[in-house]
């Protein structure tokens, strides 16, 4: 979608945050979703006693759209870092957006596609009982992120052991302790930043072992 449809768009659907501003909050029913045009928006959740930063969103990305997908709770809460200027739509104005808008319609249909595949991959993580399962079906779901193509050499993914925990909903201790295991026996070296796996498929086989069938 070019910036001149965008910018026109905005008189129409625009809403403008400023830093700080909630644009919606976890658990609270919601039946509009937005497209940040200009500005970044910090996506948050409660996990136990905690609130843990998901994601942060930029121009051009898209939050909230599972809301008009299905008529359930926000999962997360939404909070704009800088001013934030974004399209705002709801069920009564989406079909007519994507009848009469083309381009956005395809872009729309992508980003649910993906993010229906991306919350049913994490409902498979949280399934399973056994944490060095979980951890290791991060790392494939990371793995299936970032690499498009069969990869047999390492591959370094770029999270964080914050960003595991988070991923698997477990204390960062405890996925710190699978972590380090890995370590000592050289499956995998830890960064500050990054995880570099030597064999995506050693954590393959585990993730079939530890798997429930059905």
């Amino acid at each position: 979608m070019n910036d001149q449809m965008l910018e026109a768009m905005f008189g129409k659907f625009g809403k403008v945050f400023e830093p700080n501003d909630v644009l919606f909050c976890e658990y609270e029913p919601g039946n509009d979703f937005y497209l940040i045009k200009e500005g970044k928006v910090k996506i948050t959740k409660t996990i136990g006693t905690s609130i843990k930063t998901l994601d942060v969103l930029e121009a051009g990305d898209i939050l909230g759209e599972m809301a008009i997908l299905e008529e359930q709770p926000r999962s997360a809460t939404a909070i704009a870092v800088t001013e934030v200027k974004a399209l705002n739509f709801n069920r009564a104005n989406f079909e007519m957006l994507m009848t009469k808008n083309p381009a956005l319609a395809m872009k729309l249909l992508h980003i649910f596609s993906f993010r229906i595949y991306d919350q049913k991959r994490r409902l498979m993580i949280l399934l399973m009982d056994d944490i060095t399962g979980k951890v290791c079906d991060v790392f494939l779901m990371l793995y299936e992120k970032q690499y498009t193509n069969d990869v047999y050499s390492e591959i370094v993914l770029t999270a964080t052991v914050d960003d595991i925990a988070s991923w698997c909903a477990q204390p960062v201790g405890e996925v710190q302790k699978v972590i380090m295991q890995f370590v000592k026996t050289g499956k995998l070296d830890l960064y500050p930043d990054k995880i570099v796996i030597h064999n995506i498929n050693d954590f393959q086989r585990i993730v079939n072992q530890k798997r429930k069938p059905g």
